[in-house]
């Protein structure tokens, strides 16, 4: 474990480097300048959240990576105030020219016109229905959205226009808009993934530090299956030798709160969030730091991430299938169903971009 004095609280990442592979200015403190700081003036200020409101030109990204199950998404926010220290969205704020550390998780940006956006886009000739997904990037329910409330308005337009929408979060924040969830999955419209790494608090508080507690999630599960949504527990990330003794435990307790599937994600480690991590590890992990990359790197072909299409989502070797073997016994012990939601595209109706429904 890491000194306390080392440690960054209440945030995953615990630097704020940028890239050198953009060729980006590097950001370096002066020693004499932080002692002065620290004699004089006491410890610096804790880090704040700031948001930037931006306006894109469009709402819905479109993809064709042939291993994901999905074609489009939306992204209501970039960055994420979670600060899950192994989001594998974190390069993405390189784009910004800022860290995909620190900065990630304290310099994000919110888009109040995507809801428009969206209904111009659903408003186009010959825009063929398929389900939105949300939460594919960064959390649509990070604390954020309680100010925001663009999720909201993006599940509202869906209902309005019978338009099918997934979900993936982390954050008990998704019972929010529960009324909402409820009704598109009465008209068979939605399905919701809700992530659970662990079932220790402390362990999830280094991990993913401002992500709702484990208990919390899995009573949001508990309450969408309730209400009639599909949920899925979604064991992800499974980082070895870290949170893999919870696999069978989180599956028992997902299964006893009806969730009707469920889903494993290895830990992912592209670009900057591979270096981002092994300092996290040396802070929180370092006496077990060397055995947990040993074992990231036995299943990504000997590398710290493997970027292939199907060998990202598929990791190989002795212990990747020693995890689907514990899974799929898991899920068999704990009763949960593998059912897969079918969402109904045939109930769209274009909306005009006045805000009124189409006739025809």
């Amino acid at each position: 474990m890491g000194t306390s004095d080392s440690i960054i609280r209440g945030r995953g990442a615990q630097s704020a480097q940028v890239p050198t592979r953009f060729g980006l200015n590097t950001r370096e403190a002066d020693g004499d300048w932080l002692d002065g700081v620290e004699t004089i003036d006491g410890p610096g200020p804790k880090l704040r959240t700031t948001v930037t409101e931006e306006f894109p030109k469009t709402a819905i990204a479109y993809n064709a990576s042939p291993d994901i199950p999905f074609d489009r998404s939306l992204n209501p926010y970039r960055g994420c105030e979670h600060g899950c220290v192994y989001c594998y969205a974190r390069p993405t704020h390189a784009w910004h020219d800022l860290s995909p550390g620190l900065d990630f998780e304290t310099k994000l940006f919110a888009k109040p016109s995507a809801p428009a956006l969206l209904r111009k886009a659903f408003a186009a000739r010959g825009y063929s229905p398929a389900p939105l997904a949300l939460g594919t990037n960064t959390d649509p329910y990070q604390p954020i959205e309680a100010r925001y409330r663009i999720t909201r308005a993006v599940l509202e337009l869906c209902l309005e226009v019978g338009h099918p929408v997934t979900i993936t979060t982390k954050s008990a924040r998704v019972l929010d808009d529960l009324d909402l969830l409820a009704e598109l999955a009465r008209r068979n419209l939605t399905a919701v993934s809700i992530s659970v790494t662990s079932l220790d608090p402390r362990l999830s508080g280094k991990l993913e530090p401002r992500a709702s507690a484990p208990a919390k999630r899995l009573a949001a599960l508990e309450a969408l299956a309730k209400a009639g949504v599909h949920a899925n527990v979604s064991v992800s990330p499974i980082i070895p030798a870290i949170t893999d003794s919870f696999i069978e435990a989180i599956l028992a307790e997902a299964g006893a709160r009806g969730v009707q599937s469920a889903s494993w994600i290895m830990l992912r480690l592209p670009h900057e969030v591979a270096p981002l991590f092994r300092e996290w590890l040396d802070v929180h992990f370092a006496d077990r730091a060397a055995k947990v990359m040993a074992i990231v790197q036995s299943v990504r072909g000997g590398k710290d991430n493997d970027a292939r299409f199907f060998s990202r989502m598929k990791p190989s070797g002795v212990w990747a299938d020693l995890v689907r073997n514990r899974f799929r016994l898991g899920m068999k012990r704990a009763g949960i169903p593998q059912a897969k939601p079918v969402l109904d595209c045939s109930q769209f109706r274009p909306p005009s971009r006045d805000g009124q429904l189409a006739l025809l």
